[in-house]
């Protein structure tokens, strides 16, 4: 069974029952302490995009908006036995020509990692897709406020929903995460650990 560390803010770290370590969008808290085979960026403002955090393999790879979003198509790789899926993701601080949102399968469990987003007309169609966790932005500065977030998570459908990327200047805020909305709520803490 895979674990996802969630360091706060919008930064995570999975690690699959092969031992397969990915992080995605590298900027805060704790648990820069294994090597990735695999790093995620789902646009390039600094709060997400601080790869030098992260401890990398000669072999490391890095995929970045840009290597999964390629002349209007949003790509589907397999890396280290994980697929990822590339959606859109955009509001009026995010051009949705340099941001995506990513879908992971791993080891049976999909999780989607919204990046920076307000709703998106492709979230219509992800309560087919059966999500188990759907992780979602609640700032209301750079992205969607927590009502609007709410109801996304209603829109999308996931098994577990999870507030994250909450008030500016923080990697997480109690006073957010309560007033979150969604199936199956689940408050996620920076350091703390989930098995997916």
């Amino acid at each position: 069974m895979a674990t996802l560390f969630f360091q706060g803010h919008a930064s995570f770290r999975i690690q699959t029952s092969s031992n397969v370590v990915i992080y995605i969008d590298p900027f805060a808290g704790e648990g820069y302490d294994k090597e990735a085979d695999l790093v995620l960026v789902t646009h390039e403002h600094p709060d997400h995009n601080q790869i030098q955090l992260v401890p990398c393999k000669d072999t490391t790879k890095v995929l970045r908006a840009s290597d999964m979003l390629v002349d209007g198509n949003y790509r589907t790789v397999t890396e280290c036995g994980v697929k990822i899926t590339a959606v859109p993701a955009q509001n009026k601080n995010h051009k949705i020509t340099e941001c995506v949102g990513y879908i992971l399968e791993v080891d049976g469990s999909k999780v989607y990692l919204a990046g920076d987003t307000s709703t998106t007309d492709y979230m219509k169609n992800m309560h087919a897709m059966a999500l188990d966790y759907a992780f979602l932005p609640t700032d209301g500065f750079f992205n969607m406020d927590v009502i609007e977030a709410s109801a996304c998570a209603r829109l999308i459908g996931a098994k577990h929903s999870v507030p994250v990327h909450m008030k500016p200047g923080t990697t997480f805020d109690q006073a957010t995460a309560d007033a979150f909305e969604g199936p199956g709520k689940l408050i996620v803490r920076p350091g703390q650990t989930v098995e997916l």
